[in-house]
């Protein structure tokens, strides 16, 4: 078993109160994956003072030499991708091949930020009188907060620690608790990178008292948070007060729309990717299917086909495809979503139950569950579930499909099977999404684009990832120059 410290000024040091929680592997409960302190109020006003202290001398820096040190992390990342891969699917639950996907992703994210590096600043701009120069500079915020979730446990807190460092901030972070590992691992690899003592600390404990912390504290100029929307909008009214900068990016209940025309084997298999995939526990992963009622049917078939071939077990082993929930917690909720689908009138066309043959009885694994007659007001249709779970939508036609997948309250990522290209260009115009894919997977995000929802997906007032990632994290400064006299 693997023990980590909150990491503060640049040391590893024990929770102020002393007391420290033990993470077990999802997959199987017996095993000890890492001790961790169990952090509070006193080790958050340590890691705001540490960053305050060394802000002034990172943001003075060039971006440049900053990206640097970005770009060395990076290369560490890659020699470490077998190790960094393991130990994410013991401590998350993904499968390996997910996880190490997901490692690699980091590093290509801290290289693209090395390599921003170099044209980060500010523009020249024309003057309408002689012998004058307008200009803009980019500059450094101050002391900034990130709070990530355990989903993506190293993929998320790259995409904001990699914006913020390389813009000059100084950065304390708070990893969920389900998975801290992969931060505690990043912030290793930043020092060992060259990073400052102090610029980056990481805070590992309680939300309500570490997060309260970093979202009520003056010195904390900006947050940036990913999670619940119960959470984030909590934290939201916290930072409001004091007009904090805030980048709130919540959940999503993500629409598939299978048009009449499309090709229902790549329907199916794009769903069952997209909702199955990572055992259903992303942000943006399909979790409800509206289809043209004329081909509902046959594509549930193959839909409930795709999900039967899935094999359930152990990331680490060979042949398997999606691992277990992240938590008990996660897991039961996951199954009262499934009898509350019947409760409700959907029918159980697969899975819906717990597994627990052999070793699948000491982890929290549950069969890939398909649910048909889904109505668009029903529970399973309106909430986010965040896991391997899928209801059918049944539509008449391309109108009542966009109205039922704009019908709730949230617009994170959006996917189209269909072979019109006149209907397609119709959707991506009128569907309420941050991202919107067409015959694609709703998972799967280009590091180099955009990234963020709308309605209550998001603030929706910043973009995560790509070059505009750098705009959270950094102010602009208009100078005027005369020099004509």
């Amino acid at each position: 078993m693997r023990s980590y410290q909150n990491f503060i000024g640049g040391d590893w040091v024990s929770a102020q109160s002393g007391q420290t929680f033990t993470n077990f592997n999802p997959a199987d409960t017996r095993e000890a994956v890492a001790q961790y302190p169990q952090g509070g109020k006193a080790d958050a006003l340590a890691a705001i003072a540490a960053a305050q202290a060394v802000s002034p001398t990172w943001a003075a820096q060039t971006s440049v030499a900053r990206g640097r040190i970005l770009s060395k992390a990076s290369q560490l990342i890659e020699a470490r991708k077998p190790e960094l891969a393991e130990l994410l699917t013991r401590e998350e639950g993904k499968t390996l091949a997910e996880a190490t996907g997901e490692v690699q992703r980091t590093a290509d994210i801290f290289r693209f930020f090395g390599g921003l590096s170099y044209q980060l600043g500010g523009q020249t701009i024309p003057h309408d009188l002689p012998s004058q120069l307008l200009y803009t500079r980019r500059e450094p915020l101050g002391v900034v907060a990130l709070i990530t979730p355990w989903n993506f446990p190293i993929a998320i807190p790259a995409w904001k620690m990699a914006p913020a460092l390389v813009s000059g901030n100084a950065v304390i972070i708070k990893p969920a608790s389900q998975a801290p590992a992969m931060t505690c691992e990043l912030a290793k690899i930043l020092a060992e990178a060259g990073l400052p003592k102090g610029v980056l600390n990481v805070v590992i404990g309680s939300g309500r008292e570490v997060g309260g912390e970093l979202a009520t504290n003056p010195a904390v100029v900006a947050l940036s948070f990913t999670g619940s929307l119960t959470v984030g909008s909590q934290i939201y009214q916290q930072l409001a007060p004091r007009m904090a900068r805030a980048q709130m990016e919540m959940g999503g209940k993500n629409p598939t729309i299978v048009l009449a025309d499309a090709d229902l084997d790549l329907a199916a298999r794009l769903v069952a990717i997209a909702g199955f995939g990572l055992t259903g526990q992303a942000c943006t992963a399909t979790s409800r299917v509206i289809v043209e009622r004329s081909v509902a049917e046959a594509f549930a078939a193959k839909l409930v086909e795709k999900a039967r071939a899935i094999v359930v077990g152990n990331g680490l082993k060979p042949g398997v495809t999606m691992g277990p929930a992240v938590s008990k917690a996660q897991l039961e909720g996951n199954l009262n979503y499934v009898q509350i689908a019947q409760q409700e009138g959907a029918s159980l066309l697969c899975g819906g139950a717990r597994l627990t043959d052999g070793d699948l009885a000491h982890g929290y694994f549950m069969q890939p569950t398909v649910l048909g007659n889904v109505a668009p007001a029903a529970r399973i249709a309106c909430e986010e579930v965040f896991g391997p779970v899928v209801g059918i939508i049944p539509v008449d036609g391309f109108d009542e499909a966009l109205i039922v997948a704009n019908s709730v309250d949230v617009g994170l990522s959006a996917s189209l099977v269909t072979r019109d290209l006149k209907k397609a260009m119709l959707y991506t115009e009128r569907i309420q999404a941050g991202v919107v894919k067409v015959n694609q997977i709703s998972t799967g995000l280009a590091l180099q684009a955009p990234f963020g929802g709308v309605k209550k997906s998001s603030t929706d007032s910043f973009k995560e990832q790509g070059a505009g990632a750098v705009e959270f994290y950094s102010k602009l400064k208009t100078v005027y120059l005369d020099y004509s006299a």
